[in-house]
């Protein structure tokens, strides 16, 4: 069993989905797409907008090529840090699957609507999966980041279902995705936007694999079983991952509650919920956040300005604005409006502990524990899942809102039209026409 063969006709066999999770996938598919309009007002998605203008030909009336476009699109939702994760294989798959899914199947006339259902699945199955498979909680605190090593991959199983690949071109267009893949971009925490035009990079690959697998190009279906993954990325793939047919993967994804990382959500949740006893700021002497050991480094540190990654991973911070500055919570740039000085006072009250008590459902739960002294004692709370969690599951009206107040600063009163189409593409080709051209007009707007 090598894995690609197993997973690739798991990508063939996907037939459109039952009514619960279509439902999933249309409110994940709206999330992403709010995602992406919020992404482009930000520095960041400028830049991205930008390279795609650039990458136009001279005469500046022909539209970018199709992977260019994927390339933009999967980076300005991933870029935005509200889009969905699951937790398990440390991958936010909705990011590659949704925008490669809904490029590619504007830009295929012969794209039926149950075939955009399957493909967006299968990118879903095939990050995840993988994920799953290199232990992506584990790899990532050594520098290996999931999402950018597998988003060809996903791109990869999308686009072979809808461009019809037959199952042995499906397993090399995987197989070839894989060969293209790299492990890392650097420091997760480095001011640069090309984090994200390298994660956008790595779909784009996803397509051109695909693309030369239809053409007859073959790849190492054995890939994953070569001394490759032991012996240069120090990984062990766990096969069985990608294989089991039945395995529940699209049911475990998580949608996010507010814009920060994901590590830092449970024990900022916990402090909110011991703010709604009626505790304010101005009571607090100290916090302590018991947090899982892993995401310990990731997380205990401050804040730099001018580097935007360090904001929403800083566990101090958003515990600090989750006290003084809840609204800020938010945005998707919670630095800008803040009053930093303020929030560094508050900052030097907490301290961030690792607890191995916490790793015992680790890492399908990332729970957190804090406690709170104030003047009447000591008020500690633990929180296993954050709203948004398969287990906490946001209701339609709270993805709504979250849909709405990312989008309406970008879009005003098209907001609503917007939200009907995002919820009804994965339904009806006219509405995934619709939203596409809809999300043309913002970023050429962004643009200007």
């Amino acid at each position: 069993m090598n894995g690609i063969d197993a997973l690739a006709e798991i990508v063939q066999q996907r037939t459109g989905a039952d009514a619960p999770v279509l439902e999933k996938l249309a409110h994940h598919v709206a999330d992403a797409i709010g995602a992406w309009i919020a992404a482009s007002k930000t520095s960041e998605g400028k830049a991205l907008i930008a390279f795609r203008k650039h990458s136009q030909i001279a005469d500046r009336s022909a539209a970018p090529s199709l992977d260019i476009d994927i390339a933009t699109h999967v980076a300005l939702v991933r870029l935005s840090e509200i889009d969905d994760i699951h937790l398990q294989s440390m991958t936010t798959p909705g990011a590659i699957a949704v925008p490669a899914a809904l490029t590619l199947a504007a830009a295929l006339p012969q794209a039926e609507i149950g075939d955009v259902i399957a493909a967006m699945l299968a990118g879903y199955e095939a990050v995840i999966r993988l994920g799953l498979a290199i232990k992506g909680p584990d790899v990532l605190y050594r520098g290996i980041w999931p999402t950018y090593f597998g988003a060809g991959f996903a791109t990869a199983a999308v686009a072979a279902r809808l461009l019809r690949l037959d199952l042995k071109q499906t397993a090399h267009a995987l197989a070839l995705s894989l060969s293209f893949a790299s492990p890392s971009v650097g420091q997760h925490h480095a001011a640069t936007t090309a984090r994200w035009f390298s994660v956008g990079n790595a779909a784009r690959n996803g397509l051109t694999a695909a693309r030369a697998a239809q053409a007859g190009f073959t790849a190492d279906v054995e890939i994953l079983r070569s001394h490759l993954f032991a012996e240069v990325y120090g990984i062990e793939p766990d096969v069985a991952a990608l294989a089991e047919p039945n395995l529940p993967v699209f049911e475990g994804v998580s949608l996010k509650p507010w814009c920060a990382a994901r590590q830092t959500m449970a024990a900022t949740q916990a402090l909110r919920e011991v703010l709604a006893t009626g505790i304010t700021a101005d009571d607090i002497w100290d916090v302590t956040a018991h947090v899982p050991p892993p995401h310990l480094k990731m997380i205990d540190h401050g804040v730099k300005l001018g580097d935007r990654a360090s904001f929403l991973t800083s566990l101090p911070y958003q515990l600090a604005l989750a006290a003084l500055q809840p609204a800020q919570m938010a945005t998707l740039d919670p630095a800008a409006p803040t009053p930093l000085p303020l929030l560094e006072s508050f900052m030097m009250k907490i301290k961030v502990a690792g607890d191995e008590k916490l790793l015992r459902h680790y890492p399908a739960v990332w729970p957190a524990r804090i406690v709170v002294t104030t003047r009447s004692g000591e008020h500690s709370r633990e929180v296993q899942n954050v709203p948004g969690d398969p287990a906490r599951p946001l209701s339609a009206a709270d993805i709504r809102r979250k849909f709405v107040h990312f989008v309406a600063p970008v879009c005003g009163q098209a907001t609503d039209r917007i939200w009907h189409s995002a919820l009804t593409a994965p339904c009806s080709r006219e509405a995934l026409l619709r939203l596409m051209e809809e999300l043309r007009g913002v970023m050429v707007q962004a643009g200007d």
